[in-house]
């Protein structure tokens, strides 16, 4: 059952920012797929990658030390620089490493904020219902990760969470916990420990089951927690890129709400046990 490792033996680990996609078999395919989509609505929000000026620098400065160089060197140097130009520019932004689970692929970002470009994918896909991708289920964005033990979990979160509900900010929330390959975590420890938190930093944050503001997703993979607060859960099915360009007569982006009488039987149409986890939601009130 040993995988072999993708991403050049590069491995989820706390500290890592980026995108965990689920689908169903061919990895690879899917890797793919969000090398594609990523790079696609990456470059519309971000702009092209820039790469090439800082590397004009590193060859000139590279040019001047050739001089006193032999020809052969100097081009051989001038290679190697070309190559690992070619690839830092093609890692910089989205890079595949390996998540540790069946089924789910991990895309480490660099320089970009993970939940804007994920929720930017999702509100513009909604809008259109236009399918782009063949494999890929859910695409989740992660803002943080720390070590998948409770009391790392609950000195990260104490930071973590300060932007959405800190006082004077504040917001209705749901939990929604899946844990993969890890045995020795609680879902009714964490949701509880972690509503704690969201509550003491504003009595005012409460939580909303059915149409909550804020959905704090909680990805445990092996001994990796993974963690980010999303907009528009339940609008965009659970972030479910199969389920979101599907038509629907109460579909309208004005009122989100009216999604909230099917969202147990129509974001889990893809009927995975990935997918059916996901359905139990939170069921501790914040104190």
């Amino acid at each position: 059952r040993a995988k072999r490792p993708r991403g050049g033996g590069r491995q989820l680990e706390a500290g890592m920012r980026g995108i965990l996609i689920t689908c169903n078999m061919n990895e690879r395919k899917c890797v793919g797929e969000a090398y594609s989509l990523l790079g696609e609505y990456g470059d519309l929000l971000y702009g092209p990658e820039q790469f090439s000026e800082q590397e004009e620098r590193l060859s000139g400065s590279e040019k001047e030390e050739d001089e006193d160089e032999d020809d052969v060197e100097a081009a051989l140097k001038k290679e190697v620089g070309q190559i690992r130009a070619s690839t830092e520019q093609k890692l910089r932004r989205f890079q595949s490493v390996e998540s540790g689970a069946n089924n789910v692929v991990f895309i480490r970002t660099l320089g970009i904020e993970p939940e804007n470009l994920v929720h930017h994918i999702l509100k513009d896909m909604h809008a259109t219902k236009k399918k782009k991708t063949r494999v890929i289920l859910r695409m989740l964005p992660i803002s943080g990760t720390c070590k998948a033990f409770m009391e790392d979990m609950k000195k990260y979160t104490e930071t973590f969470f300060e932007p959405w509900f800190k006082a004077p900010n504040k917001g209705t929330f749901q939990i929604v916990y899946k844990a993969r390959n890890n045995s020795h975590m609680s879902r009714e420890e964490v949701i509880k420990e972690l509503a704690g938190i969201v509550g003491s930093l504003n009595p005012e944050n409460k939580v909303d089951l059915n149409n909550p503001q804020y959905t704090i997703v909680v990805e445990i993979i092996k001994t990796v927690c993974c963690l980010s607060v999303v907009k528009d859960y339940v609008l965009f099915r659970k972030y479910n890129l199969q389920e979101v360009v599907k038509s629907n007569k109460e579909d309208t982006q004005q009122n989100p709400s009216s999604l909230k009488g099917e969202q147990n039987s129509e974001a889990v149409k893809p009927k995975t046990e990935e997918e059916e986890e996901h359905s139990k939601e939170v069921k501790e009130e914040s104190t």
